[in-house]
């Protein structure tokens, strides 16, 4: 097989898997980075971790450049596009987030477009489905829910993932090309790191080893292993009912003192918290760590997602939650980041 797949993000954490899988498949991977100095070193990881690098390309890709787009698009029969920011802290200014998140879209997809790729998957999140929504539901969320921008505590990024997604497919849509669209919607994404970049939902993991986190907030976690998310990502790209349809993923959900209970079986020597903080000094202890701040809407909200159709796509049942965790602490471990 010698299919090329532009792969955008490929520095990153989900995307380093998503090229690791597409090697290992046989595909000629185009990675897309913003600045091609971070090449050999995406080479090596990829290499070390036993991907056949001679079928590896890099590209300049900026999400907020036209430049460079149409021509990464030469050759290309697929397009994965799982570049996107995401930060820990949410930005005083909303467009830090919400520009690169739309606009990277709208360049990524027009190119593709353009270029008559057949077949694009985008990553979008749990975030543009399950937010904004009355605290009161206890059904799972489906692929035809989205996120209440006017409802209840979402955040700058669950907008930008919502809007993101929406103008996705209104772009295909326009195009008369919904069916060449698959999007995956993951939750928090765990699983093993295959560099010393903690990334960002490895640094949950990261604090409840190094002690940090003193007890642990009544705030609930729905999790998927990130390999789980990359082999989704790689079906979708050939499966004839893949397009025009959303794959939500989120194995199960989890409070932090069941997480934490999770990591401290694996590593009882390390200070890692062993009971809940109540909500009140949650409350307070909020006012001055601003990670915790910009998640006081989720206390206590357990949100469910239905990955049927992801776990159809894959053939086979989603890796369990402690497995995502643990590897997670392993690689930070072996990593030596904690």
């Amino acid at each position: 097989m010698t299919d090329r797949v532009l792969l955008t993000g490929i520095s990153g954490f989900l995307g380093g898997h998503v090229a690791l899988q597409l090697l290992n498949s046989g595909y000629t991977v185009r990675g897309g980075v913003r600045n091609l100095q971070r090449a050999d070193k995406v080479r090596e990881t990829l290499r070390r971790h036993g991907g056949d690098v001679s079928r590896l390309e890099f590209v300049a890709l900026d999400l907020m450049r036209d430049g460079g787009w149409n021509e990464a698009m030469e050759g290309v029969r697929y397009l994965q596009h799982t570049a996107s920011p995401f930060l820990i802290q949410i930005p005083k200014d909303k467009m830090e987030l919400i520009g690169p998140a739309v606009e990277g879209t709208e360049r990524a997809l027009n190119a593709a477009n353009k270029a008559g790729v057949e077949r694009i998957v985008l990553t979008s999140s749990m975030a543009a489905i399950a937010y904004g929504h009355d605290k009161s539901r206890t059904t799972p969320f489906t692929a035809k829910d989205w996120t209440d921008l006017n409802g209840r505590a979402v955040n700058f990024y669950q907008e930008s993932k919502t809007l993101a997604e929406k103008r996705a497919w209104e772009i295909m849509d326009a195009a008369g090309r919904r069916n060449a669209l698959a999007v995956i919607n993951p939750s928090a994404i765990f699983g093993p790191l295959l560099d010393d970049d903690p990334g960002t939902s490895a640094v949950i993991v990261q604090r409840l080893l190094d002690g940090s986190i003193p007890a642990a907030p009544r705030i609930p976690m729905t999790i998927i292993d990130v390999r789980d998310i990359a082999a989704a990502h790689v079906a979708a790209m050939t499966a004839p009912d893949a397009g025009g349809k959303r794959f939500p993923m989120g194995e199960r959900t989890v409070f932090f003192l069941e997480a934490a209970k999770i990591l401290r079986e694996r590593y009882p020597e390390r200070r890692i918290p062993s009971f809940g903080m109540p909500d009140w000094a949650v409350r307070l202890y909020a006012l001055f760590d601003r990670d915790m701040r910009d998640n006081m809407g989720e206390l206590g909200y357990i949100k469910q997602l239905d990955s049927s159709d992801a776990i159809a796509l894959l053939g086979r049942p989603l890796r369990t939650a402690p497995e995502a965790l643990l590897a997670t602490a392993d690689s930070l471990v072996s990593q030596r980041l904690v």
